[in-house]
């Protein structure tokens, strides 16, 4: 049974003194939750939030990180930092990177590795534009980015991995693909990682749907049998709207 996950990405919002406030907001109205829950603050805010959600529920990541231990990267931060941290998840792959930072599935296949080397668990994520959706390639999109993205991963670490489905095109627009979009998606995912990565991580692995989620359609989306959490943006910037997509 996938245990659902909902996963806040803060993106480059909050100061380290309101991040420092959500997380106690936040607590209050997430204590019950039936899920894990997992925040993403930017890096530099990431040890005060560690102490702020210790002894909560809320579990804490990072957005991203580089696939070197340590070097002469200026401006990255290493699985070695994260995980002494006390971080345990981190994004990667995210659609901004991939736009902005111009990172290739072969990046993100360094990254992956990386993180389950040092027993970080990554969440890939994987989406088509609004382009290739015109244009009906999203299946051949969302299958060439999983297969550069998840090669060749160590057998053993497999549980760590966790999938976010995120349509370009949904983002921050607020606009949403249906419940029943979001799920044939990821139900397509699910049957190209048992070709990938054997059909027991096909079955064990968290996919969750991303895209302008919020309170009043997380419960519509949670009800679909492949979807198994949300990778919220905006609407998890906010204690109670958060709140409320966690307690769907």
């Amino acid at each position: 049974m996938r245990k659902p996950l909902i996963a806040g990405n803060w993106k480059m919002n909050k100061t380290n003194r309101e991040a420092v406030a959500l997380i106690g907001e936040l607590a209050k109205v997430v204590k019950d939750a039936a899920c894990d829950v997992v925040v993403c603050p930017v890096s530099i805010c990431l040890s005060d939030v560690l102490k702020a959600a210790a002894g909560t529920n809320i579990k804490v990541g990072g957005q991203n990180m580089y696939h070197k231990d340590s070097g002469a990267y200026t401006g990255e931060v290493s699985p070695v930092m994260l995980k002494e941290l006390g971080a345990e998840y981190v994004i990667l792959g995210h659609s901004e990177r991939r736009q902005y930072f111009k990172e290739t599935d072969g990046d993100i296949n360094l990254k992956t590795k990386a993180a389950m080397a040092h027993g970080l668990k990554p969440i890939v994520c994987v989406g088509e534009t609004l382009e290739e959706r015109e244009a009906g390639t999203t299946y051949k999109v969302i299958e060439e980015q999983l297969s550069g993205s998840l090669n060749e991963l160590d057998p053993s670490k497999l549980e760590l991995l966790v999938i976010a489905y995120e349509p370009v095109w949904a983002i921050g627009t607020g606009k949403t693909a249906t419940s029943q979009d979001a799920n044939e998606v990821i139900g397509f995912i699910r049957k190209k990682l048992a070709e990938i990565l054997g059909a027991k991580a096909a079955e064990e692995t968290r996919i969750l749907y991303g895209g302008s989620v919020k309170g009043s359609n997380a419960t519509e989306l949670m009800n679909m049998p492949e979807i198994d959490g949300a990778l919220v943006g905006g609407a998890s910037l906010d204690a109670v709207e958060f709140g409320s997509i966690v307690n769907y």
